[in-house]
């Protein structure tokens, strides 16, 4: 594990390198390599976690100095790569070198069989091209910056800006409003782009101008298959097992982020069976007062049960306030998801026990696990002018729950991509013109994108083709992105057992029945839980890894208008009044958390 930094034609230092040191504090390098009229710099930042010593050291090169790879992340099969590669005289074990030969053997033809967590470059010096390539789930970062024969890529934004100005992309911005987070291939950033998940670029150094097009290596998504539960729930246990079990891979003592939920005490109790450094070490973090998100005695109880050593602490609505600025920095664009607040605190406490942890995080989006998928079962239940009722339903009862509101507005939508466009609003395209007077124009393309190179058209259920997308939209660049800029900060690795690759396509070649009812989510998924955790960690309340937001920012109204409405970039980019109107519609009643999250976010961004 590590952070990457690259150039073509770009000069940086070790000051620039430092930048991402966080990401890899135990050694550091760089190495220039001349192509053509072409000067190539490779550097890294290491944290050392398999293998540990100089023979997993990069930037690294194969033995003839042909080939050179910087790479951040793990492959967890590289064990069985290995096997393919008899030929090869392997220096050490790291899964740097077996990634490195086996994009030698085949080229990136090789990296859909990669089943791990990845972003890296790979160098063909002797034929003058570079692959720069982001995991199946975009559990790894990577970004990158070009101008006529002049590019960089890097794990962090902060290093690329160095190389070009902070302008900020305002399409981009107004996609942010209304997705919560900024998707592949844009930033909030005009001239940074993002390696989309599941893609890979390659870049050809002898020619004189430097052109880049991304290019999937993630397959069309599974044909569901036609198999008796019990025998899904059977190979679903062994799979996640297998998963858990690859993840474990570690030289150094790993640990385990703890929830009150099923699904990290699922990954901790399998995890435990096969864990050969002695007794599992267990975080969590909650909230100072009495809060339904705090789940301190949630976790605390599954811990005694599995045998964890439980560690933990709270913190308070100053502690958010405060810490609101840093994240946003760290996580380097803004977003509207609250549990920012709480990995940052949860991260820094476990930094200090261990290196490695693994999350139970990944499991809602294949399995089933938010409201939005009931609603995709609902359109298919039942006839569609229902739905177009439904508005004047809302109107007439009053109602100020979200999840209606939400729904009301979403769900007569015939069209898949404009449906799930509205799904996904945290603002609604007219209410972004109004804060910005900006046309959101990007959601639809981006979905569109990502819906069309899944091959989600020859899925018949909407709350298939949601799932297969959430996998690799929302989740990789909102959840996994401050994920992996958060837990790194503190020099933490996080894994994400649920998001194994055999895992992943067997759950999405199960039929939606096994994985969510009108009336449950996670089915296969607790029903294999059952065989291993007791009833009362199984039939615990889902509350999630939230903030009590909604109840802060009623508390605390008259304080968060007072930062967004004083004079400010944020204010000469927002319109006060509408700022206002969404502020004291929280107070009445609405829950507008999110959308409030978001504007803070947005405002210290552009502090």
């Amino acid at each position: 594990m590590c952070g990457i930094l690259g150039t073509i034609n770009k000069d940086f230092d070790s000051e620039v390198l430092n930048l991402i040191s966080h990401r890899g504090p135990d050694s550091s390098g760089i190495q220039s390599f001349e192509i053509g009229n072409n000067k190539v710099t490779f550097a890294q930042t290491r944290l050392a976690i398999v293998d540990l010593s100089e023979a997993g050291k990069q930037p690294m090169l194969s033995e003839d100095n042909k080939y050179a790879i910087v790479f951040n992340g793990e492959i967890y099969n590289h064990s069985e790569l290995r096997k393919e590669l008899s030929n090869i005289n392997f220096r050490g074990y790291s899964d740097t070198e077996t990634l490195l030969y086996y994009l030698i053997t085949h080229g990136e033809k090789g990296i859909k069989n990669l089943n791990g967590i990845f972003a890296f470059a790979f160098l063909d010096i002797e034929h003058g091209k570079m692959i720069i390539a982001r995991d199946h789930f975009g559990v790894k970062p990577l970004y990158f910056f070009k101008s006529g024969n002049k590019f960089a890529f890097s794990s962090e934004i902060k290093p690329l800006l160095r190389f070009t100005d902070k302008k900020i992309d305002k399409n981009a911005l107004a996609t942010l409003l209304r997705l919560r987070y900024v998707p592949s291939p844009h930033t909030i950033y005009q001239d940074i782009k993002k390696v989309i998940p599941g893609h890979y670029a390659v870049i050809n150094l002898k020619n004189a101008e430097i052109k880049i097009e991304q290019l999937p290596f993630i397959e069309k998504v599974t044909e569901t298959i036609n198999i008796p539960f019990e025998e899904a729930v059977a190979e679903y246990g062994k799979k996640l097992e297998n998963a858990v079990q690859r993840q474990l891979m570690s030289d150094v003592e790993v640990g385990i982020f703890l929830s009150g939920g099923i699904d990290s005490a699922v990954v901790a109790k399998i995890a435990s069976n096969y864990y050969d450094k002695g007794k599992i070490k267990a975080f969590t973090i909650g909230f100072d007062g009495e809060y339904n998100e705090d789940e301190i005695n949630d976790a605390s109880h599954t811990a005694k049960i599995l045998g964890l050593e439980h560690i933990y602490k709270k913190i308070t609505f100053q502690n958010f306030l405060d810490t609101l600025e840093k994240t946003t920095g760290i996580v380097e664009e803004p977003l509207a998801t609250t549990s920012v607040i709480p990995l940052y605190y949860l991260a820094g406490m476990t930094s200090e026990y261990v290196k490695v942890v693994l999350t139970g995080q990944g499991a809602d989006e294949p399995l089933g696990g938010y409201a939005r998928y009931k609603g995709e079962l609902l359109r298919d239940k039942y006839p569609a002018y229902l739905f177009k009722l439904l508005p004047l339903f809302i109107k007439i009862s009053g109602t100020k729950n979200e999840q209606l509101l939400r729904s009301a507005y979403a769900l007569s939508e015939k069209n898949d991509i404009k449906r799930f466009a509205k799904i996904y609003s945290v603002f609604k395209p007219q209410e972004i013109y109004k804060l910005t007077g900006i046309e959101e124009k990007l959601s639809e393309e981006t979905i569109s994108y990502m819906y069309n190179v899944l091959g989600l058209d020859r899925k018949k259920y909407g709350v298939e083709k949601m799932m297969s997308l959430d996998m690799r939209m929302n989740l990789a660049d909102d959840l996994l992105i401050y994920t992996d800029k958060l837990t790194m900060h503190h020099s933490l690795e996080a894994r994400v057992p649920m998001l194994d690759l055999e895992l992943t396509n067997f759950i999405e070649s199960l039929p939606y029945k096994y994985r969510v009812s009108g009336k449950q989510t996670k089915i296969i998924h607790k029903e294999y839980a059952r065989k291993i955790l007791p009833d009362e960690i199984i039939n615990r309340p889902k509350k999630g890894f939230q903030s009590p937001t909604n109840t802060w920012f009623k508390q605390y109204n008259n304080k968060i208008k007072e930062l967004l409405l004083s004079q400010s970039s944020f204010t000469e980019m927002f319109d006060k009044n509408e700022v206002e109107t969404i502020l004291n519609q929280h107070v009445q009643g609405y829950n507008r958390e999110k959308q409030i999250f978001l504007l803070l976010s947005i405002f210290y961004f552009l502090k």
